[in-house]
């Protein structure tokens, strides 16, 4: 299997199911551990929310970007810079721009509307996440690429690029270039490029696992079950006292 096919085999896992075998539970056997859960920016927070849950999961490699207002001093960068990454980058691709505005006018700014997504889909863009807001809902919907944002407004003044394929942070979640980014209606979360193919074997066990579980917790009768049902599959053991 390529890693092409791995990525879209990824898409039948929700994104909490990734995060378990990414770093959630680091005492579970199919736990990579590869972040401190708590310690570690690997996760997006409540701060943003799925623009599109119609159209399920998303994955793609992190192309990462930090609009501001315009810089006198400093203007080498535009969205072609952008869009140049993007096609240098392993396919497909998502857009991860942390936006630093002031905030006074950090929640007016819809930044990438119709014609910047337009441009982001014809080079292999298939997601964006960013801290901030975005405009023009209505005609990015039919395009299919899915956003992860604080909202939506319907204007913006000037803005610049300040910086193309850096490690950024958009809401919670610290992104470098080239990372994984697997995104739905929960949030999105990081790993590794380099360990696709774990994250995947480990949430096809994870997800029978899941599945055995939730069916024998949905039948049984009693706490005294619940709890013997938990004990076996390392997310609870039995008390010592017996449960008394």
């Amino acid at each position: 299997m390529d890693r092409s096919e791995m990525l879209e085999e990824l898409k039948n896992f929700d994104t909490p199911s990734i995060t378990d075998v990414v770093a959630t539970y680091p005492d579970h056997p199919l736990c990579l551990g590869l972040y401190n859960p708590w310690s570690t920016n690997w996760y997006t927070d409540q701060s943003i929310r799925c623009m599109y849950p119609e159209l399920g999961r998303t994955v793609g490699y992190a192309v990462t970007c930090i609009y501001g207002l315009p810089d006198p001093t400093y203007k080498q960068l535009t969205f072609i810079d952008v869009l140049e990454a993007m096609e240098a980058s392993e396919q497909p691709t998502v857009f991860v721009f942390q936006q630093n505005f002031p905030p006074e006018i950090a929640g007016k700014v819809g930044l990438s509307g119709g014609n910047m997504t337009s441009a982001l889909k014809a080079i292999g863009c298939v997601g964006a996440v960013s801290n901030g807001p975005s405009r023009d809902l209505d005609e990015i919907r039919p395009m299919k690429i899915q956003y992860l944002l604080s909202g939506a407004t319907a204007g913006h003044g000037p803005m610049a690029i300040h910086a193309v394929n850096v490690p950024v942070t958009v809401a919670g979640m610290d992104v470098a270039p080239g990372e994984i980014i697997h995104m739905d209606e929960n949030g999105a979360c990081k790993f590794p490029a380099d360990k696709l193919e774990p994250v995947l074997v480990n949430a096809r066990a994870m997800q029978q696992e899941e599945k055995s579980r939730m069916a024998e917790l949905q039948a049984a009768g009693s706490a005294a079950e619940i709890q013997a049902i938990f004990s076996r599959h390392a997310y609870g053991k039995k008390r010592e006292d017996g449960g008394k």
